[in-house]
């Protein structure tokens, strides 16, 4: 008996997962939706693909709509060091939005490192948000 219910909640499991339990939501704007990295890095987590996903979304609904991505990092590192993992940032962003159709003409990037920080301080609490890519529409 233990067996057949366990079998049976490893297929509601795995239904659960085909069904595709990934939140991907169509913003009602653009502007200042963002996604968030790791330190020292610009790979896209599952959370960021499911919010650019979102945003490729709109952009499908909008086809005149044109954005940039601005890539952002907290304020550890060099001014030249976080710019260049700032527009990283900004072009893995961008990656995935063509990646899911969107006209690469229609997304500019900027990198500004760590020079327009989120959240003034200091300490991971303040980071974690510093390091982002920001979409904002053109």
């Amino acid at each position: 008996m233990k067996i057949k219910n366990f079998a049976l909640l490893a297929g509601v499991a795995g239904m659960l997962a085909a069904c595709g339990g990934s939140s991907i939501v169509e913003p009602a704007d653009l502007n200042d939706q963002r996604v968030f990295f790791a330190f020292n890095s610009s790979e896209i987590s599952e959370d960021a693909q499911n919010n650019l996903l979102g945003q490729s979304l709109y952009m499908k609904s909008h086809p005149e709509t044109k954005i940039q991505i601005a890539g952002n990092c907290d304020e550890r590192g060099s001014t030249e060091y976080n710019l260049a993992l700032g527009a990283r940032r900004a072009n893995a962003a961008k990656k995935v939005l063509v990646e899911d159709g969107i006209d690469s003409k229609r997304i500019s990037t900027i990198s500004y490192g760590k020079e327009r920080p989120l959240v003034k301080g200091t300490g991971e609490e303040v980071w974690k948000w510093n390091r982002n890519a920001t979409t904002t529409v053109k």
